[in-house]
């Protein structure tokens, strides 16, 4: 049957069936026009169609298929790394410093200051070079995919996407994706139809049909090809996804082009089971690329932050050095008489020369600026990146983030922004793929008044947990029974209070036995696992539905699910049940619905259907033949389609479905028994998120189809402009006077965890708008699924009036949409006052004008105020602007979610760009900075790690800018207390060690490890989120608090140390310390400091962190040992300085306790008064978990998480809320 179905898949002419314009070539007058600028600049591109050789050379080469998304290559990467690497403030100043090193005016050797310079430099490019080797790798992926092209003698041959030239005829089969933009030549089927799937390119899962010119049709197979030649004249290569200019010149004549038969790269073929196209673009000129943008280079808000501090920190260097020059200056100028023993005259090169006073003085500043420069550490910026590195690891290593299903991880593609993942504000996501799973499910349905499939939703069940209440559903009928089918649903409280409540209602309302509504819901284990079918009421499966009271109508019902349609069937050989594809999702969940219930589409030819169908009398599967007569295809302007058939008895019906409005005014009166009812079902299936259709039917006379069908068949042979509309009038005339059956409702299923992930991102602060290519209701009925949407906000439609579209002036359409935006402005400042949750809809054709200068800012000054912003039918350029200008506008940090290639722009546009790695290609995934395998996995990458690493990070920078400026400012006390003799306090290689050995590796486990509270805390406590937001961590109050606090604690340092050691001896023999002494003795006072510093920062702490903190300070106890065994002339001062001097002296101990303890003691009172009187949230959650107080208190416990939970007006727990608002009320209502 498989190959059977196949030959005649082949032979279905879907040209003929269909009646519209989306398949048939239009010939107007608009087309001349385009068709005359062929050949002026911008429509210059000339194709050989099979010869691709001659795009080899001059005018008509053009760029090979190859296509690369990295930010550099061999050329580039050297000039360009560098330029990222001295974008850093530090990295220039530390160039500067190494130069002047060079002519000896720093008091360091050369090697010391430039080693240091080039080993950061160095590791920094090689982690731009890392990443950028991945994004490469993720290139020859897609460039090294397969495709079938013509080797010039009939057969086609196997070549990689990158070898394709502009010109090759290329095979592309069933499932597979176009390589490059293509003309499409013919299709396996006769007419040259074929489907295609742009999902990946718009956001639609619907597929659109293509077709091929007929002049090309005869090119059906490989041989046909050994001769072809042809030439296409067209536009040149453009972003523009949806137009396309260009004429074919073929067999001597001349064939005017359109998009209909335009293959775009990264669409892919779907229902068709080949096809052949000839490349026109290319690589980089095909219209997907050209929507794509280069990657860009990306810095967080913390490290922006940071050059500033640079800049305070290069400020505060200048200061010092020009205090120190001034005073050396000075005492040069006053005192250098007395200084005879010096012999200062005699070295004129020396920056203390009395003789030279402002040459002296200048020297002095350059050496001071040099001397001081551990104010600004050169090892932050490597230890950054190494930190960030080892945090990426994390990331990608954290099994919870891990898919079983697809068997792939999360991944930091870039370790760049990690810790801007802890100050997302807005989220811009896609919905096709990366909310939803890009599958249908059939869930609910209602004939004849009568809702199927009804259980409870999770908000309902949420709400009544909340409420302590147990909430049943009944069927309240008015009159008491069901065949009237005017019933209302409502939720009762409690199965006692049922009584009281009709009581109070003051009628006598029938209430349906319990066990009846228990038979809705399946037993356990008898659940079906049928992919597209979710459906579960025993009413009307297992043939239940065959013993309704009015049977024929239900029939009629399943019939339009049957028989109204474009699909196929294909036979399944795992299973009795047939497949079907079709050219939407929505159709082949019907087909697989109807199946269920009895009615099996099994075949179809150009002009017969064929059923399975059940019949009621005797419960047996009868297959009956159905006569298509007339198919009414579905586009956006009908909103439904219809189909008119004959059975085997000669009667002909009419069976259409359709949007509620439409299908609602097309009724006849006896057609309308069932439209309250199927109205409230309806308000109830869009609350729940689902898609909906009514589905309707009438018979028709043979007098009056053979009248209509006269002017029907006439309408459709016109040729010219008036076509389209003799077509709608002709379809107006027949579709009217129908009867209502019913509705569908179907889930676009939502990928796992979704709304549970938007309620907590919402709890965390962050607002979420939804952009996608799919039309205005899809894309609301996605919003009430994922709780983005709810029924009592108030909803803002911006949409272009009829009246200014059809007016065509661009003034005229501005001043419409101005109007809308200011109308809905005041309304919701008037809202706001009373705490009216509102949403925004904004239709692709309104948002092309709200995005333009003029109009922006009032745009985004609106959308910014509501609580939920939906954009419909926007194109990957529009994505890409909405992101830049809401970054912009709004100065937030904004981050953007998608699946395919038009999010690409969109995903480099945003602060962060995270891509989904489903099952529509990689573009999104290599262009974006995080890829996750399922969206909500963005819960845990923002709540923990996001939260994670802008503490860390935050915490890293200021404790080394504290340890740093500790050190560097005992340099300076001891410049004036030395009276600017210019002495170095401290050894070179102590300076050298500090930031390299000494005290980096605490801090890179401080910014590694740290933990303020665990995962499971973060997550509970989702408002902890806002601490990054709100940029608590590192805003300038707290940068300047850790100055504070560093320069209190080198005063410290320097003092004890020096006033100790100098009036008095340092061992038992009477001998004083020297300037060598007192330098290690001090250094030994700073590391052990700025180490006990950081044991202090430290919450989590780990056996790694304990190794890193004290093995730093064993360390230098090591290093003095070893330095001082060297010989003189290599250690110098520091000759067994620890083991013969400082070591043996008992003061040397004692000084550096009391040093540590005083220079720690501010801090340490501050912390007690900070978290005693005025915690921040996390440490409130500390003191709960160290105490255990979760454990013996829970209550207490989840007051707290409740109280910590932003109140928001989108999200589960906001949906939920609105419900248990409207019961109350309602019950307050019925009480009365």
């Amino acid at each position: 049957m498989v190959k059977a179905s196949g030959k005649r898949k082949q032979r279905i002419k879907w040209s003929k069936l269909y009646t519209f314009s989306c398949l048939n070539p239009r010939t107007t007058d608009n087309d001349a026009p385009n068709q005359q600028l062929l050949g002026q600049p911008g429509f210059s591109r000339v194709v050989f169609c099979n010869q691709p050789e001659l795009h080899k050379i001059k005018p008509q080469k053009y760029p090979s298929n190859y296509v690369s998304t990295t930010k550099y290559n061999f050329m580039t990467f050297l000039p360009r790394a560098l330029f990222e690497q001295f974008r850093r403030v530090a990295n220039l100043y530390f160039l500067l410093g190494a130069a002047l090193s060079i002519p000896k005016l720093a008091p360091f050797s050369p090697a010391s200051m430039i080693t240091p310079l080039v080993f950061v430099v160095g590791i920094s490019m090689l982690k731009e070079a890392i990443e950028d080797w991945s994004r490469f790798l993720q290139d020859m992926d897609v460039n090294s995919r397969k495709v079938k092209v013509h080797s010039r003698n009939g057969s086609f041959v196997e070549k990689t996407w990158k070898e394709l030239s502009v010109g090759d005829v290329v095979k592309v089969n069933k499932n597979e994706n176009f390589p490059s933009d293509l003309l499409l030549l013919s299709s396996s089927y006769e007419d040259g139809v074929c489907y295609v799937e742009t999902m990946n390119l718009d956001g639609e899962t619907n597929l659109k049909l293509k077709r091929s010119l007929e002049a090309t049709l005869s090119l059906d197979d490989d041989v046909e090809y050994t001769k072809f030649q042809a030439t296409i004249h067209c536009e040149d290569p453009n972003p523009n996804l949806y137009s396309f200019v260009g004429n074919l010149e073929f067999n001597n004549g001349t064939y005017p082009l359109s998009p209909t038969q335009i293959l775009l790269r990264d669409s892919k073929l779907r229902n068709t089971e080949y096809v052949y196209g000839v490349v026109i673009f290319s690589g980089p000129d095909a219209k997907a690329v050209r929507n794509s943008t280069r990657s860009p280079s990306k810095r967080s808000r913390v490290e922006r932050r940071l050059d500033y501090l640079i800049y305070v920190l290069f400020l505060l260097l200048v200061m010092i050095s020009v205090v120190n020059s001034i005073g050396s200056a000075l005492v040069l100028k006053s005192e250098a008489a007395m200084w005879w023993y010096l012999r200062l005259q005699e070295n004129a090169d020396s920056p203390l020369n009395p003789s030279k006073p402002v040459t002296s003085f200048f020297l002095q500043f350059v050496r001071s600026l040099i001397l001081y420069g551990y104010l600004i550490p050169i090892s932050l910026y490597v230890s950054i990146e190494v930190v960030k590195v080892l945090q990426a690891m994390l990331i990608n290593k954290d099994m919870r983030m891990y898919d079983e299903l697809s068997g792939k991880a999360v991944e930091a593609r870039t370790s760049n922004i990690n810790e801007e993942l802890g100050q997302v504000e807005m989220i811009l996501s896609d919905k096709t793929g990366t909310l939803t799973c890009n599958q249908m499910e059939f869930r609910k349905c209602s004939i004849e008044g009568i809702s199927y499939g009804g259980e409870i939703n999770e908000v309902d069940l949420a709400a009544s947990r909340r409420m302590n209440v147990d909430v049943e559903r009944y069927r309240i009928s008015i009159d008491g029974s069901d065949s009237t089918g005017e019933s209302i649903e409502m939720f009762e409280y409690s199965v006692a209070e049922a009584d009281a409540k009709q009581a109070v209602l003051g009628c006598d309302h029938a209430i349906e036995n319990s066990d009846i509504e228990h038979r809705r819901i399946p037993a356990s284990g008898k659940e079906p696992n049928i992919k597209g079918f979710n459906f579960r009421d025993d009413r009307l499966m297992d043939k239940m539905w065959i013993h309704g009271s009015n049977v024929h109508d239900m029939i009629m019902f399943f019939r339009v699910m049957a028989l109204c349609h474009t699909g196929i069937p294909v036979e399944d050989g795992n299973s009795k049940r047939l497949k079907y594809e079709a050219e939407s999702p929505e159709e082949v969940t019907f087909l697989i619905a109807a199946q269920e219930f009895g009615f099996k589409f099994c075949q179809r030819t150009q002009s017969v259907m064929f059923l399975q169908e059940l019949e009621p009398s005797s419960g047996i599967e009868v297959k009956r033949e159905y006569k298509l007569l007339n198919l009414l295809e579905f586009n956006s302007a009908r909103k439904r389609m219809s189909v008119i058939v004959s059975n085997e008895a000669g009667e002909i019906f009419l069976f259409c479905k359709g949007a509620d409005n439409i299908i609602f005014d097309r009724l006849a009166d006896n057609g309308r028994i069932y439209q309250q009812a199927t109205t409230a079902h309806l308000s109830n299936y869009a609350e729940d998120g689902l898609r909906t259709m009514l589905f309707a039917y009438k018979k028709i006379e043979v007098v009056e189809y053979e009248s209509w069908n006269t002017l029907f068949t006439k309408a459709k042979a016109t040729v010219g402009t008036e076509r389209e509309e003799l077509l709608e009038h002709a379809s107006e005339m027949i579709e009217k006077y129908l009867f209502l059956l019913g509705a569908v409702a179907v889930e676009d299923k939502l990928q796992k965890g979704v709304p549970e992930c938007i309620d907590k991102l919402a709890q965390a602060g962050l607002k979420i708008w939804l952009l996608t290519g799919d039309k205005r209701e899809t894309a609301m009925n996605i919003g009430f699924a994922c709780s983005l949407l709810r029924h009592d906000m108030k909803q803002f439609h911006l949409v272009l009036s009829k009246e200014a579209e059809s007016s065509h002036q661009l003034k005229a359409v501005e001043e419409d949409i101005l109007s809308q935006i200011r109308n809905s402005y005041q309304e919701i400042v008037k809202g706001n006052k009373k705490d009216v949750p509102s949403a925004l809809i904004v239709d692709g054709k309104a948002m092309e004008v709200a995005l333009r200068s003029e109009i922006s800012n009032q745009f985004l000054q609106l959308a910014v105020m509501c609580d939920s912003v939906i954009c419909c039918r926007v194109s990957p350029k529009q994505k890409a602007l909405i992101a830049r200008l809401v970054k912009e506008y709004t100065g937030k940090t904004t981050l953007a979610i998608g699946d395919g290639a038009n999010d690409v722009g969109m995903i480099q546009e945003a602060d962060i760009g995270v891509g989904i790695s489903g099952m529509e290609g990689m573009q999104a995934v290599m262009a974006s900075d995080f890829s996750l395998p399922q969206f909500y996995f963005l819960e845990r990458l923002l709540i923990v790690h996001g939260h994670w690493c802008y503490k860390r990070i935050s915490k890293m920078i200021l404790y080394f800018m504290y340890k740093n400026v500790a050190f560097g400012l005992t340099l300076f006390y001891n410049e004036i207390y030395s009276n600017f003799s210019g002495d170095d306090l401290y050894d070179d290689w102590y300076m050298v060690l500090f930031n390299v050995l000494l005290t980096s590796l605490p801090v890179i486990a401080l910014g590694v490890l740290e933990q303020d509270v665990s995962a499971d805390v973060c997550l509970q406590f989702p408002a902890l989120y806002q601490q990054g937001q709100r940029n608590i961590c590192f805003s300038w109050k707290r940068i300047f608090g850790w100055i504070l606090n560093a320069t209190l604690s080198s005063v410290a340092i320097f003092t004890v140390t020096i006033y100790i050691f100098s009036p008095a001896a340092l061992r038992q023999d009477g001998k004083v310390a020297d300037l060598a002494h007192i330098g290690t003795i001090m250094y030994t006072c700073v590391i052990w400091t700025v180490n006990c510093q950081i044991a202090l920062i430290v919450t989590h702490f780990t056996w790694i962190t304990h190794v890193l903190i004290w093995g730093s300070i064993l360390c230098w106890y090591i290093f003095l040992v070893l330095y001082g065994m060297l010989p003189p002339e290599h250690s110098q001062g520091g000759f067994h300085i620890l083991i013969e001097a400082i070591g043996t002296a008992p003061m040397y101990w004692i000084v550096t306790f009391l040093v540590v303890v005083v220079t720690l003691l501010p801090y340490f009172i501050f912390s007690i008064i900070q978290r005693s009187f005025y915690p921040m949230d996390d440490q409130v959650i500390q003191e709960i978990k160290y105490g255990r107080t979760d454990v013996s208190n829970k209550p207490m416990w989840l007051r707290e998480q409740q109280n910590s939970r932003k109140r928001t007006q989108i999200g589960f727990s906001a949906r939920v809320d609105a419900k248990i608002r409207h019961l109350k009320e309602r019950l307050r209502r019925t009480k009365k």
